[in-house]
């Protein structure tokens, strides 16, 4: 499966990436988060978010483990697993009955719950950009399977 790497200056650029990956998603689709504290994966999702109409606040669910937003057109579940203490939390929360078909699921921090969570289409990894490349951060999106894939290239068509 193939990568695609995009950079975002800062906060405001890492969101319009989002909205333009929710373009890409379509609504469905299970994508992990990867990235210290503080990488933006909480932004890229309010970019997400906003890209499905979404104009109340996003944070991130540390506490709660998932955030469900119903919006017109798309079910979106984004998962925090930073404080997951056993991934059999997983199970008495129901994980199947959020990653299904016809939602999309964010998770950051995702390894925290494996080997219960489901296979990610997409992976996302975050990280410090290159000084010498870019300013702000490196995205590293990797395709996992057909649905990946469909996804990277709606990234690499010509925007405008």
């Amino acid at each position: 499966m193939s990568e695609l790497i995009r950079f975002a200056a800062d906060a405001e650029a890492q969101e319009a990436l989002g909205r333009e990956l929710a373009a890409a998603l379509r609504g469905r689709g299970t994508v992990y988060l990867q990235g210290d504290l503080g990488a933006g994966k909480t932004t890229l999702t309010r970019g997400v978010l906003r890209g499905y109409g979404h104009q109340g606040s996003v944070k991130s669910p540390t506490y709660t483990l998932v955030e469900p937003y119903e919006l017109a057109e798309v079910t979106v579940y984004h998962f925090d697993l930073y404080r997951l203490t056993d991934p059999e939390e997983l199970e008495l929360l129901g994980i199947r009955d959020y990653c299904r078909p016809g939602t999309l699921a964010l998770i950051e921090w995702p390894e925290r719950g494996q080997p219960l969570l489901p296979p990610a289409d997409l992976v996302i990894t975050i990280r410090p950009a290159s000084a010498a490349v870019h300013d702000g951060r490196e995205l590293v999106f990797a395709a996992q399977n057909e649905l990946g894939e469909s996804v990277l290239n709606a990234l690499r068509a010509p925007r405008g």
